[in-house]
């Protein structure tokens, strides 16, 4: 019996990641707002319900408004720096792996017995410069 193929998982290319990150974030901003918005209600509901007085409800409602954007611009923060330290190793991490896939290919050539780019490069100049130097031998 033939031995099982593997299967291959595709990683998501790099494009869609900051396509994602957006529309999380989108959703992210339009659930607030629903969760808002139904907050107002409810609290608008109780008010009417419990018979407090309007301008102490809106009194503590600043205060917690005013908490909230604190601890949104706190999180917001938070965030964005993460996201630096993710570009950051996002970088650091290209440029090892394209360092290592180099030198597997250069040694994959050595292996193979054939010339890297470099090595055709300094036989094209040694062969420019023997030849300068015969037509100079033959003046």
């Amino acid at each position: 019996m033939a031995p099982k193929k593997k299967t291959v998982r595709r990683r998501v290319a790099r494009k869609a990641a900051p396509g994602r990150l957006e529309k999380t974030w989108t959703d992210t901003r339009r659930a607030l707002r629903s969760a808002e918005a139904t907050v107002g209600r409810r609290v608008a509901s109780l008010v009417e319900r419990s018979g407090l007085e309007p301008r102490e409800v809106m009194r503590q409602a600043e205060r917690w408004r005013a908490r909230i954007d604190r601890e949104g611009k706190k999180a917001r923060t938070r965030v964005e720096a993460r996201l630096v330290q993710l570009r950051q190793r996002a970088r650091r991490d290209r440029r090892t792996l394209s360092r290592s896939v180099d030198d597997t290919v250069a040694r994959a050539l050595a292996a193979l017995n054939i010339p890297t780019r470099q090595e055709i490069r300094q036989l094209q100049r040694r062969v420019e410069q023997l030849t300068t130097r015969v037509e100079r031998l033959r003046r």
